[in-house]
């Protein structure tokens, strides 16, 4: 891949949409793909291994990162902070390779703002909301949950026009081909070429 800088696919979509199973999907089929690897203050759960899902770390060293510049975006969820280290993707993105990340519309936002013309962005549009609706309670969300999500993910969807582009997972193939048909044109955009 040399001669050519590596860019940040970004695929954000309200809970439910598939937005998870795409990406793991998207992975194991463009070998030239790699997850950004985000910090956390959580705890490790069961399964989770440092460096491969997180690097967990205390809340002084989350702080000591975001004073001195080194995440590149960064969001307090539910009492935990988590941001994306910024050496390596920038380490990444010089050697030509291409860095996926599974963040939300407004660390999309602090991304596109820290690396301009490095980060393409995608939203991951359910087919509809009842639909949406249903894959939760197909998940075994309880009700309140349910609720909960559905209505954080109508919040969510009004950022869909942020986006460089929208992709519906009505059909998982056809979603996934649609992924790697951007990626693919965005790899061999004129801009992206040295």
């Amino acid at each position: 891949m040399t001669g050519r800088r590596g860019l940040c696919l970004v695929l954000a979509a309200p809970s439910g949409a598939g937005k998870t199973s795409l990406s793991r999907a998207l992975l194991a089929v463009e070998p030239d793909l790699s997850l950004s690897v985000s910090v956390t203050t959580r705890a490790p759960r069961a399964g989770e291994v440092e460096g491969k899902h997180y690097y967990f770390i205390d809340d002084a060293a989350f702080a000591e990162m975001v004073e001195a510049g080194a995440l590149l975006e960064h969001a307090h969820v539910f009492g935990r902070s988590y941001g994306t280290p910024r050496a390596p993707v920038e380490a990444q993105l010089g050697r030509g390779q291409d860095v996926l990340f599974d963040i939300d519309w407004q660390g999309f936002r602090q991304l596109k703002a820290a690396l301009p013309g490095d980060v393409v962005g995608v939203f991951i549009a359910p087919p509809s909301l009842e639909a949406l609706r249903e894959r939760l309670v197909a998940r075994g969300d309880a009700a309140s949950e349910v609720e909960r999500r559905m209505a954080h993910a109508e919040a969510e969807m009004t950022h869909a026009p942020e986006f460089d582009f929208t992709v519906e997972n009505a059909d998982f193939d056809a979603a996934l081909a649609a992924l790697r048909e951007i990626l693919n044109e965005s790899r061999s955009a004129r801009i992206r070429r040295f």
